[in-house]
């Protein structure tokens, strides 16, 4: 997407306004997004009267998200139905926010939770929201992969999505230290055969070596969060070099406490060290983290210029 001088310059000129409402009309990408939690709070209100309501403060560990998570969403949307309404629901929000490109995706688990093991209508289901909510989104479908699973139990669940070009990437997340990343050797090499992009949750817990680690292990293309690089020089020179995208979710990082405050995030410095970096959402019924919101904290709170963020969103879309 070609962004002309004038729009880039309105962009700046909303954020140095602390404009959101103008913030929102600008094109960006959002490609740090778990859809079960990405969708508008609204919209969900409106299709169940269910009210969700985001964390406020800092969180002290990851078993307060957990019990946050079991108040709110527990099995209120384990049906085939209420997950077709999260799908939705992220859509809307993703319209509401001038989100322009969108990667999101279903976790291998639920193919046969939720799509009766049914490839096609797994991809339909992603496809018709995206058609009939927010048509001028583009989609990225994602395959997601948890860390806590086996990885036979893996293959077996990725023999129904091999072959299909719907699927843009692939996904790893969950527990940094649930297993060896070597583990997934197999599943990324093959996921490179069907010219996936590669991308893992790394380094948001652990260590700015464990990045390294995966990418190499992995031959990964894009690292979630990544954070941590900002431990080790020569870590974010490996990054830089290798243009290895860190896809950075501010709010996520201090409210579940990697980061003590925004200002003092380290997307700024990875940033100024050439680093690629973009700006998500990551969990917007958590967090309160569009991606609008989150370049407003971030030049609030003085961590990054409005000429460097509209940079960031820039590339994004590239």
């Amino acid at each position: 997407m070609k962004i002309h001088i004038d729009d880039k310059m309105t962009f700046t000129n909303a954020l140095k306004n602390e404009n959101i409402e103008n913030i929102r009309k600008f094109p960006k990408a959002d490609l740090h997004n778990h859809f079960v939690l990405g969708g508008n709070k609204e919209y969900i209100f409106k299709k169940t009267g269910y009210e969700i309501e985001p964390v406020s403060k800092p969180l002290k560990s990851m078993s307060e998200m957990d019990a946050w998570s079991a108040k709110y969403i527990g099995n209120r949307f384990n049906s085939p139905e209420g997950r077709k309404l999260l799908i939705e629901a992220t859509f809307a929000q993703a319209k509401y926010d001038g989100v322009t490109v969108l990667e999101i995706g279903e976790d291998v688990w639920g193919l046969g939770e939720f799509f009766h093991n049914d490839i096609a209508e797994l991809i339909y289901a992603f496809q018709d929201a995206n058609s009939r909510i927010a048509p001028e989104i583009e989609l990225r479908l994602q395959i997601g992969l948890s860390r806590h699973c086996p990885i036979d139990y893996l293959k077996d669940r990725l023999k129904h999505f091999w072959g299909y070009k719907e699927f843009y990437s692939i996904d790893l997340y969950g527990d940094e230290l649930a297993q060896p990343i070597e583990n997934f050797i197999p599943i990324y090499e093959k996921a490179a055969g069907n010219g996936l992009v590669l991308k893992a949750h790394v380094g948001e817990w652990g260590s700015a070596q464990d990045i390294v680690t995966a990418v190499k292990a992995l031959h990964l293309n894009e690292v979630q969060h990544g954070i941590a690089a900002v431990q080790d020089e020569d870590v974010i020179a490996f990054l830089a070099e290798n243009d290895i995208r860190l896809n950075i979710t501010p709010s996520s990082n201090v409210l579940l406490g990697r980061v003590p405050d925004i200002s003092k995030h380290p997307i700024a410095e990875l940033y100024r060290k050439g680093v690629n970096v973009t700006i998500n959402s990551d969990d917007v019924l958590i967090f309160d983290s569009d991606v609008s919101k989150e370049y407003l904290r971030l030049y609030r709170s003085g961590c990054l210029t409005a000429e460097e963020l509209d940079d960031i969103r820039v590339k994004g879309l590239e």
